[in-house]
């Protein structure tokens, strides 16, 4: 019989219900228990999800019934219980970006790979249908060379939200802007679907709209390995927001694809299955973060932490582990290298 995993959460706010909704749905997982640095924040979350609480991250680590750990805390301070949470042998799925430097994550890797435990980061959107679509049209060679790679996400947030809990839009736990916050998922995305490493970026970036101390607008050239080009756009200064959209061409077809729908599929030589795609992913995007950052369903978090499991069950790397979840916050980081000292940036 396959096992049920026993989930903890690091973090009581707004990421950790949406932890909580996708660990209800899955049919192996159970919630046991959550943390919380505020104590009382931590009794109200599990008196409401019917967990155990702590305001120790020792003891809550110590809970014998704990398998795997969701991290869900300010980006700029998920190492501290990842790492510990390795010490105390839990598996962890960390929210993106897994931190907010290169040799905070390094860290991470280094201490599950020691302990024998498995680290895997929350790249949700990989999961949505119309995504996994495709990635398969690339990996099928449907779009023969792929020669260009666009990645958008035109949101909006409003001063509220970065004044909110005192952390949003600063440099050391947020540790950027609408790229490394709100755009990393597309930045994931693209890189995962091209297939090829970004070689070197060229950026721009701006504080426009908000009194924050990192970037609302955002703007980069990509060089892939392969010769493609690519674009990443990313703001929280374009009222009301609109859905995230990537865009994907080559020699043998373009595709374009916004939030959950697919608005375009071009093919050179077409199938009787490619109607069928457009029919699936045809119609408006469902609710997405552009406006509202709690407008997120929780279903691809939990397709993730699925994802996790059947990993652990097979003793396999999760497809999305420390070193892959990596990959968009070292993209992340050249494009403001490069925005900073205006010149382009090499990976």
């Amino acid at each position: 019989m396959a096992k049920t995993y026993g989930f903890g959460i690091i973090g009581a706010g707004m990421i950790g219900e949406f932890h909580a909704k996708a660990i209800a749905g899955l049919e192996r997982g159970k919630l046991v228990a959550v943390y919380d640095l505020k104590a009382e924040r931590a009794e109200q979350f599990g008196k409401k999800t019917g967990c155990r609480h702590y305001g120790d991250l020792d003891k809550f680590l110590s809970d014998k019934e704990l398998d795997i750990v969701t991290i869900g805390t300010p980006s700029g301070v998920h190492m501290e219980p990842a790492v510990s949470a390795a010490e105390h042998g839990k598996h962890v799925i960390c929210e993106k970006p897994l931190d907010v430097t290169l040799e905070r994550i390094d860290r991470m890797i280094e201490a599950h790979a020691k302990a024998g435990t498995q680290l895997g980061g929350v790249f949700n959107s990989r999961f949505e249908p119309v995504n996994q679509a495709l990635k398969q049209l690339v990996q099928q060679g449907r779009l023969g060379q792929i020669t260009y790679a666009g990645g958008y996400v035109p949101w909006w947030r409003s001063q509220q939200y970065f004044d909110e809990g005192g952390w949003k839009g600063t440099r050391k736990f947020d540790g950027g802007g609408a790229l490394m916050n709100q755009g990393a998922h597309t930045v994931d995305l693209l890189q995962w679907l091209v297939g090829q490493k970004v070689r070197q970026v060229t950026a721009f970036a701006a504080t426009l709209a908000h009194k924050i101390e990192v970037e609302d607008v955002v703007s980069a050239a990509l060089e892939f390995e392969n010769g493609a080009i690519g674009t990443l756009f990313a703001s929280t200064a374009m009222f009301p927001g609109l859905p995230s959209r990537v865009e994907l061409g080559g020699t043998g077809g373009t595709v374009v694809s916004e939030s959950t729908t697919l608005k375009t599929l071009k093919l050179a030589e077409e199938k009787p299955e490619d109607e069928e795609l457009r029919k699936r992913f045809g119609g408006e995007a469902a609710a997405s973060g552009s406006t509202d950052p709690k407008a997120i369903s929780a279903v691809n978090h939990q397709r993730n932490f699925q994802a996790f499991m059947d990993a652990l069950d097979a003793r396999r790397v999760p497809e999305v582990d420390g070193q892959e979840a990596r990959k968009a916050v070292q993209i992340i980081l050249a494009v403001y290298e490069s925005a900073r000292l205006g010149r382009p940036v090499k990976l």
